[in-house]
């Protein structure tokens, strides 16, 4: 059997099929009404000019913050988890390896089975491996399907 090595997309309904399809529909209107008018000195043209820029930069609020937020939000929990989890598995602390740990390192790491995340969170400290080369040398993955 195959072992899987990508997390799933995740979709939202309401932000990917609703409030999205329809700011970029609005955007696009307002888009081609101004091109219509563009180079015309008159009240009309600064107005489609404003609301089409209005409507490009919704598109991109709409876009960047809902995932910033939500990544913001995982990454805290899963650091949360990985220390939770090292805590129960070695019985330690994991604060000291963490400081040695980029965010990313730390986020491969979880990926990884309880027999295995002891001793492979203190390789990764101490021989400064890569995401990629932790996840090399995970047998027992443990993947996420809930993330965004």
């Amino acid at each position: 059997m195959a072992t899987p090595t990508k997390n799933t997309v995740q979709f939202y309904s309401w932000h990917h099929f609703v409030l999205l399809p329809l700011a970029l529909l609005m955007a696009g209107y307002t888009v081609l009404r101004y091109t219509k008018v563009a180079g015309d000195d008159d009240q009309i043209a600064r107005l489609w000019f404003s609301i089409a820029a209005l409507a490009v930069i919704g598109v991109g609020v709409l876009l960047l913050l809902r995932q910033h937020y939500a990544l913001q939000l995982q990454d805290r929990i899963c650091r949360l988890e990985v220390r939770q989890r090292y805590f129960e598995l070695s019985g330690q602390r994991f604060a000291s390896l963490e400081k040695q740990l980029s965010l990313s390192q730390i986020l491969s790491l979880r990926l990884a089975g309880d027999a295995e995340l002891p001793a492979l969170a203190q390789a990764a400290a101490t021989e400064k491996l890569s995401p990629k080369d932790i996840q090399a040398r995970i047998t027992n993955f443990q993947f996420d399907t809930m993330r965004v």
